[in-house]
């Protein structure tokens, strides 16, 4: 495993649409393990592959759902050509960061809940269920996958202020 170079904007990779993964190899699983460690390193709450350079339809996410507890156990999400097939009505409105995008915030718009299907790691189809920020997170990283950045979505982008601390996607 190593940790891998996050590219930032303008990097013309995080514009551009990823290829789908079509292969499950020996490869692509040091490239799956290498996202994990480079996720947890930088430390954010979730990475796709565009964001290390690699144009594949992949995304990590590792995220615990009691977010005041910072002992609460983390889920380690692996999807490889994700789909978003059901979202919710209710639109809610949230603040986001990117790793690709060091140094700012912004007030983004996404469905509250969706439905999305992909591969995992092995290629074997899953169907995952998400609400609240893990439904945000997987949001903001399927859109890197199509050369969206959080910016692109955002009705309001600033710098924190000292303290201030948001999870990076």
């Amino acid at each position: 495993m190593a940790i891998r170079k996050i590219v930032y904007l303008p990097d013309p990779i995080l514009r551009r649409k990823a290829r789908k993964v079509e292969l499950f190899d020996k490869d692509f699983q040091t490239l799956v393990d290498d996202m994990i460690e480079t996720m947890r390193d930088a430390p954010g709450v979730g990475l796709a592959a565009p964001q290390i350079g690699v144009s594949q339809r992949l995304i990590v996410i590792e995220y615990a759902d009691d977010e005041e507890n910072p002992e609460a156990p983390k889920q380690l999400y692996v999807v490889a050509n994700p789909e978003v097939v059901a979202a919710s009505e209710q639109v809610v409105e949230g603040v986001e960061a990117c790793l690709s995008v060091p140094g700012l915030v912004g007030t983004v718009d996404r469905y509250y809940g969706i439905t999305v299907k992909g591969l995992n790691r092995k290629g074997k189809p899953v169907k995952i269920k998400a609400q609240g920020w893990l439904a945000r997170i997987f949001q903001h990283e399927m859109d890197h996958l199509d050369g969206i950045v959080y910016t692109d979505r955002a009705s309001e982008v600033w710098k924190p202020k000292e303290g201030e601390d948001y999870p990076a996607d």
